[in-house]
């Protein structure tokens, strides 16, 4: 199993701490992760470097989520990274727009490392 880079996306840094928890008890071999606490600063983060997985919340102050997910995609800064929206968000509408705009998973908060592992693995062919 080669190692994972991750890019986990959220304005809360301690939410972002418990999904990279999550990440490593799920069994994904990290090697890096990175954080940013927005879209916007997502996006910079993946100017310089290379990712094989993005985790993002959609609720976050300047660039939401989705704003970021569409950014990403037309600036095809990583067109073949998936993108697993985890967010508190939970309405069908939401989950809709999230796959429309290129997510490739949606996890509800709160979520279990289990539910990481079953959504995230079989999208890096580790599963």
């Amino acid at each position: 199993m080669s190692e994972i880079a991750a890019l986990i996306v959220d304005d809360s840094s301690v939410m972002r701490k418990i999904v990279e928890r999550a990440l490593r008890q799920a069994g994904l071999p990290l090697s890096k992760v990175h954080e940013a606490s927005s879209g916007v600063e997502a996006l910079d983060v993946l100017k310089s470097e290379r990712v094989q997985l993005i985790l993002s919340d959609i609720n976050m102050p300047t660039m939401d989520g989705l704003e970021f997910l569409r950014q990403l995609r037309s600036q095809a800064l990583a067109p073949d990274v998936p993108v697993v929206m985890i967010t508190t968000e939970s309405s069908e509408e939401h989950v809709k727009e999230a796959i429309v705009a290129g997510a490739q998973g949606y996890i509800r908060k709160p979520f279990t490392a289990e539910q990481v592992k079953d959504r995230v693995l079989p999208l890096l062919g580790l599963a």
